[in-house]
């Protein structure tokens, strides 16, 4: 099976005109139609909001396109939360949720007048202590420990995740933070990552609602909103069946009528922070074949490398990969698609059947928008890559340039004998 890109050959060979590969490039068209339609399946909710996950793609160019569809930001550090201030998103378009958090940070968000999300209890303390109150709006980080399954299917193990009150600590906390002055409250919890279900959403929602309700009964507490969090994926690999947003939107509907309404608590609302799911798809690694090399492998060396995209070596993750102008080609050559890093896990793809690939060949390599760029970085004394958007009438923008030996140097302010040698 394959996938198709969202780019032409002859798309790129324009684009590849102006800017040289390695790069990113964004689809403007899919992200507009994926984020009108997340809208569209939570339209019931009167307060539903989408709060991207900036860590997941942090270019403003990109965010400010969610924005236009009423997306806030999700942060989790202090940079995320300058950049949420240069594009406009402050106050409550923007969640604080971190966790080993520094006293500035926690400053820095309630100076924006972020919604902060605690991680832990000692926070309530620490929190107050940095800012000298306890704001009005605040939410707790949930864990309930264990194994989280669906059917018989292990999703994933929230007990090992550092994230996240204990069910103890949450009724506490929320007990607490109610003395010390809070009056909207919110749940937030993260049990799975990169779920390609349509229950995930649902069954994780109704666990939330019911806890609300003995939280507020037991409690006194407002609960304002209940934060789903990520967790929706996206199909990497050819064979899987993408999530239908649609049928997740339903699915957190019906929990909701049968939970919260009877409750009398049918104003709450609800909030996503999708990172993954929003930009996935809608980018890919562009990259030329530079080398071949034959020994006791088939081996193809490309101009990108683990720095441009981490996760196939850190994680093993599976990222597909189109050879441009050869998608009708048979699968019949092995190779593995490596980069030039000094390690040897700097490889895109291990014993893949591809065409057959020459030097020269342009490579697209899937589903890069979020926790690519994003998570690269100069070993080796590498370079980050530009980020190119494809815009909506098929011409190319620039939107992040790539990096020059002068960015990597530039941290060298205290070596300016050095400096001046470069």
């Amino acid at each position: 099976m394959s996938k198709l890109p969202f780019v032409t050959k002859e798309q790129l060979d324009e684009i590849i005109k102006e800017f040289p590969t390695p790069f990113h490039l964004y689809d403007e068209k899919g992200i507009r139609e994926n984020a009108k339609a997340l809208k569209e399946a939570f339209a019931w909710n009167k307060g539903f909001k989408e709060y991207f996950a900036v860590k997941a793609t942090p270019n403003p160019f990109l965010i400010n396109i969610l924005r236009e569809y009423g997306c806030g930001c999700d942060c989790s550090s202090y940079t995320e939360l300058m950049l949420s201030e240069a594009i406009g998103a402050v106050g409550e378009d923007i969640m604080f949720s971190s966790n080993a958090t520094p006293a500035e940070e926690f400053a820095y968000a309630n100076k924006l007048g972020a919604i902060i999300n605690l991680d832990d209890f000692t926070h309530i303390n620490f929190l107050e202590e940095t800012i000298g109150h306890i704001p009005e709006t605040i939410s707790c980080r949930y864990n309930p420990g264990g194994l989280f399954q669906i059917s018989n299917d292990i999703m994933d193990n929230p007990g090992d995740a550092k994230y996240g009150m204990t069910t103890e600590q949450i009724f506490e906390a929320f007990k607490v933070l109610k003395a010390k002055g809070a009056k909207n409250f919110g749940i937030h919890s993260f049990l799975a990552s990169n779920t390609v279900t349509n229950e995930y959403y649902p069954i994780l929602a109704k666990m939330l609602f019911e806890l609300a309700v003995k939280l507020q009964e037991e409690t006194g507490a407002h609960v304002a909103f209940i934060n789903l969090s990520g967790g929706i994926g996206i199909p990497y690999r050819p064979e899987q069946t993408p999530n239908d947003i649609k049928v997740i939107g339903e699915g957190v509907r019906k929990a909701y009528e049968e939970v919260l309404v009877p409750a009398g608590m049918g104003d709450v609302a609800i909030y996503t922070e999708l990172g993954r799911y929003m930009m996935g798809p809608y980018g890919c690694l562009v990259t030329k074949v530079v080398h071949e090399k034959h020994t006791h492998k088939e081996y193809i060396g490309c101009d990108a490398c683990a720095v441009n995209l981490m996760r196939p070596a850190m994680y093993g993750a599976y990222h597909h990969i189109t050879v441009m102008g050869k998608e009708n080609e048979p699968c019949d050559h092995k190779y593995d698609i490596t980069g030039s890093l000094c390690e040897n896990n700097d490889k895109f793809a291990i014993d893949r059947m591809l065409p057959k690939i020459d030097k020269g060949d342009i490579l697209v390599i899937h589903d890069t928008g979020a926790h690519g760029f994003a998570m690269g970085y100069n070993y080796n004394g590498k370079l980050k890559s530009a980020e190119v958007l494809l815009c909506q009438d098929g011409t190319a923008k620039l939107i992040r340039r790539a990096e020059t030996p002068k960015d990597y140097f530039a941290t060298f302010d205290c070596f300016e004998e050095f400096k001046e040698k470069l």
